[in-house]
């Protein structure tokens, strides 16, 4: 009697493990004056909010939402992010064979923060099916916006712009545990988001767009199993930030494997497996392994990462020929995340992170 094989399933992010582009900050910096410090200031309060203060209803990601009021100040259309992202799109190497390999393994999916504009881009670039994608959906054309509120954004856009960015304390768990200067800056950000945005016109985005953050992620990666009636257990995820921390938790916890790509400290802390390589073939290794053997035979991979270990795990034979053209003197690292091991990988992975995807977008959370 034949065993039937388990269902596999392939989960990924976008930004990070498939491109090198952050699209809601490119799209930022080309449209708003000082338009880079002032991403990465609202993305430093969307850590803050996040992760220490914990808001009620505030998720990981909600970054894409709060921007969107400012871009349209700007003259943003939709035409314009479908055009600029079509035109910006930077894959890292190996992505497009890597996402063909994966679909040709299992169900495979991408689940990304980003905007609808620029993953359906993307998917046309590396021709993968656009109705296997989970996105932030907007159409900012059908926001109104009065000439006085435009004015009022841009305003508030340059006041941002030159705020201080902030620094979230270590072990830090509320308001106070921020310095002065810091919590002036959230407080004002507090004032700009909830309660001066909320009572314009354009301020209807915030109630009807929904960033697909954290949590957003993990319910469309439970919807995902649902379809295919299986469990998380079947789910290779893979992520590099702070909008996959809750994905990280669900699929780990739930007995399926978590890989960190290049990830930053969020990333690296809650997932099972760090990757720092410059080409997602090792991705591919791992889809295989994972396909064919299952999580405990690639974490074993993992402990053992060597041209030896590949071969004795069976990896595909034009993914051992590949890795051998890319990698003939060491091959890029590939470790298992241990309690005793976690600060030096973040460290490793968060260097080498600047180095692959630069760093304005590196720091982003």
């Amino acid at each position: 009697m034949t065993m039937r094989r388990q269902q596999r399933v392939f989960v990924t992010d976008c930004e990070g493990p498939i491109s090198k582009n952050d699209n809601a900050y490119e799209l930022t910096s080309r449209y708003i004056p000082e338009g880079s410090k002032f991403f990465t200031v609202i993305s430093r309060y969307d850590d803050a909010l996040a992760v220490v203060l914990k808001r009620k209803g505030y998720r990981a990601g909600h970054t894409l939402k709060l921007i969107l009021p400012f871009l349209k100040a700007y003259g943003v259309t939709d035409g314009k992010m479908i055009d600029f992202s079509a035109l910006n799109i930077l894959l890292v190497a190996g992505a497009k064979d890597t996402m063909h390999f994966v679909q040709r393994a299992m169900p495979s999916f991408i689940v990304s923060t980003s905007y609808e504009h620029y993953l359906s881009s993307l998917c046309k670039a590396i021709g993968f099916p656009e109705k296997n994608t989970y996105s932030t959906r907007v159409n900012l054309d059908n926001y109104q916006i009065t000439p006085k509120e435009k004015e009022t954004l841009k305003l508030m856009a340059k006041e941002v712009a030159y705020m201080p960015l902030i620094e979230i304390p270590k072990n830090a768990r509320s308001l106070v545990d921020f310095s002065i200067k810091e919590r002036t800056t959230i407080e004002r950000l507090d004032e700009i988001f909830w309660n001066q945005i909320p009572r314009m016109s354009v301020g209807e985005i915030f109630d009807e767009v929904n960033p697909v953050g954290g949590a957003e992620k993990a319910e469309a990666t439970q919807e995902i199993v649902a379809k295919l009636g299986c469990g998380v257990d079947s789910v290779l995820y893979v992520g590099d930030s702070i909008t996959d921390v809750d994905c990280f938790r669900l699929v780990r916890d739930g007995g399926g494997l978590t890989v960190s790509f290049n990830g930053n400290e969020y990333a690296v802390r809650e997932a099972q497996i760090a990757v720092m390589s410059e080409n997602t073939v090792v991705t591919s290794v791992l889809a295989d392994v994972f396909f064919r053997l299952g999580r405990e035979s690639v974490l074993q991979l993992t402990e053992e990462w060597s041209f030896c270990s590949l071969k004795r795990f069976g990896t595909d034979p034009a993914l051992l020929k590949e890795v051998g053209l890319l990698y003939s003197a060491n091959l890029p690292k590939v470790m298992t995340i241990e309690s005793d091991n976690r600060e030096e990988i973040i460290r490793e992975s968060v260097a080498f992170r600047r180095r692959v995807r630069g760093e304005p977008i590196a720091r982003l959370g």
